[in-house]
């Protein structure tokens, strides 16, 4: 029988480093740094609300554009950034981040199109654009003489061409901790009104930023509100990353598109936890910034534990991650490390190189996780120790 056409392009997708490093870490009895999840609970609030939903009946399907409470607060929230955005047309509410990013590149993008990547990237970006049909232009981060992570706004302006629909931006940014500046932004901003691109921004740890950084959403900057859509959701900022409940926020023209493509992907999800995240939109913002407290604090400490563990630790100035370079230990590459360091020293990370299409400019660092109670990061740490 001949191939399904789509199996060639989704076959460098069939499996995760995730799933091949969290198999590594039980088999040993590793530390998990790998994975990027916490392992705490979110609010009480939202777990009792989510309790009595769960137990009040909102078991079946909700409203194809998601529950109107949660899109009503889901608008009340993007206020915060001066954005105004119409619960009934310009929010759509997701299964996740995750499904908001591939079906609005389903959506929007068709072959022939490209879409220019930033390099780490998060892993689904890849085959989302692969899922699309178009293809996918890579620029990477540039690192200063501080270590400290940047856009390389030439090589994005070089990336344009007549065929480039649309950018595909992540800030607060995974794998690095990035968070873009002002004027990086604003550059980016004024590209995509000239060449008429589409962005779409993943802002999923847009509360988890550090050391006095500040999220800025590229939808508020001149001429971007219109063609944008800017994407998060509530598994980062609250503790809940397997309640799977996103949202998409636009015009009432892409967000119509993008529901378009959604709508037969999971059709819908979540229904019952759709009244928690509502309520912890509105409720449970002072424990959100309890929680980026907490986590700048674990950073510090697991960032002071590598580096006193032989690690070169770069700057990281949100997220959950941190990186850290291999060589001063004496290893070229991260990944033959990371395959080895849960039997070698009992600790799981993932090696930065699997995020890029040009593995050998990043062949070096290892990505570490730190949105685990103290413990657990003090355990990795002194078994990291055995490396020196």
């Amino acid at each position: 029988m001949r191939e399904p056409a789509l199996v060639p392009r989704l076959r460098p997708f069939t499996s995760t480093v995730f799933a091949e490093m969290t198999a590594l870490a039980v088999r040993h009895g590793a530390v998990n740094l790998g994975q990027g999840f916490p392992d705490t609970d979110g609010p009480a609030g939202m777990l009792e609300t989510a309790k009595n939903s769960l137990f009040g009946g909102d078991n079946q399907y909700p409203p194809g554009p998601g529950r109107p409470e949660l899109r009503a607060a889901i608008s009340r929230h993007r206020e915060r950034y001066g954005a105004s955005y119409d619960p009934d047309t310009e929010i759509l509410v997701t299964a996740g981040a995750t499904e908001a990013i591939a079906a609005t590149l389903i959506a929007l993008t068709e072959s022939g199109d490209e879409v220019i990547v930033v390099e780490p990237y998060y892993d689904s970006y890849a085959a989302a654009v692969a899922m699309s049909g178009a293809r996918r232009r890579v620029i990477g981060l540039v690192e200063t003489e501080g270590g400290q992570l940047e856009l390389d706004l030439d090589a994005f302006r070089d990336a344009i061409t007549p065929n480039t629909r649309a950018v595909l931006l992540n800030s607060p940014h995974n794998p690095t901790g990035t968070v873009f500046s002002r004027a990086q932004l604003e550059e980016v901003a004024r590209l995509c009104v000239e060449h008429d691109l589409i962005a779409v921004t993943d802002e999923v740890y847009e509360h988890l930023v550090f050391d006095g950084a500040e999220h800025l959403p590229l939808a508020s900057f001149p001429g971007m509100r219109e063609r944008t859509v800017a994407i998060s959701s509530a598994g980062k900022t609250f503790n809940c990353t397997g309640w799977k409940i996103g949202w998409v926020c636009s015009t009432p023209e892409l967000v119509a598109a993008v529901k378009a493509a959604k709508q037969f992907i999971t059709f819908v999800s979540g229904g019952p936890l759709q009244p928690a995240v509502a309520y912890a939109l509105d409720n449970e913002l002072d424990w959100v910034e309890n929680l980026r407290a907490s986590l700048q604090e674990k950073r510090d400490r697991l960032s002071a534990g590598l580096a006193d563990a032989g690690f070169a630790v770069r700057p990281s100035a949100g997220t959950y991650f941190v990186t850290a370079d291999v060589r001063p230990l004496g290893f070229d590459d991260a990944a033959e490390l990371a395959w080895t360091l849960p039997e070698r020293a009992g600790v799981a990370a993932v090696p930065v190189k699997v995020f890029t299409d040009h593995p050998d400019e990043w062949k070096h660092l290892l990505r570490f996780a730190f949105c685990k109670r103290n413990e657990v990061i003090d355990e990795a740490v002194d078994r990291l120790r055995k490396l020196v």
